[in-house]
């Protein structure tokens, strides 16, 4: 392969009800709205420096699985800047009543929590950042 992956250029996430979930992502995560399709099934955020297309979808789909021992597991983690970013955006999210969990140390560098959208998905947030981000931004 001569040229190599550079980035995520979009990441999909299902949703039930695409104008609630883009209220939600506006509000919640201060995303912005940059793409609304005609019927209303499809609308393009941008957040983390990143765009993401809110999917309407059914019921029983997610962005999460489980893994081989049948834990439900998130398949994106955000990434801030330090310890101190990281526990004021958990303290902004509980405030803002997002479903958050506990900060955690996984046993690797760097602590995560984790939080869902109303649909269940389930993203990951981590206090490391890559040294390519810090080099880029």
């Amino acid at each position: 392969m001569s040229q190599k992956l550079l980035r995520v250029g979009t990441v999909y996430i299902p949703v039930r009800n695409v104008m609630d979930s883009l209220n939600w992502y506006t509000e919640k995560l201060g995303a912005a709205e940059s793409f609304r399709d005609e019927k209303g099934k499809m609308v393009i955020i941008n957040m983390a420096s990143q765009s993401f297309f809110l999917l309407e979808a059914p019921e029983e789909e997610s962005f999460n699985f489980k893994d081989s021992d049948g834990r439900l597991r998130f398949c994106l983690t955000f990434e801030v800047d330090g310890i101190t970013e990281l526990e004021n955006l958990h303290r902004e999210l509980l405030e803002k009543e997002v479903n958050t969990g506990p900060i955690e140390n996984r046993g690797h560098p760097g602590r995560n929590f984790v939080f869902s959208d109303p649909d269940g998905n389930i993203f990951d947030v981590w206090s490391e950042q890559s040294q390519v981000l810090r080099n880029n931004f």
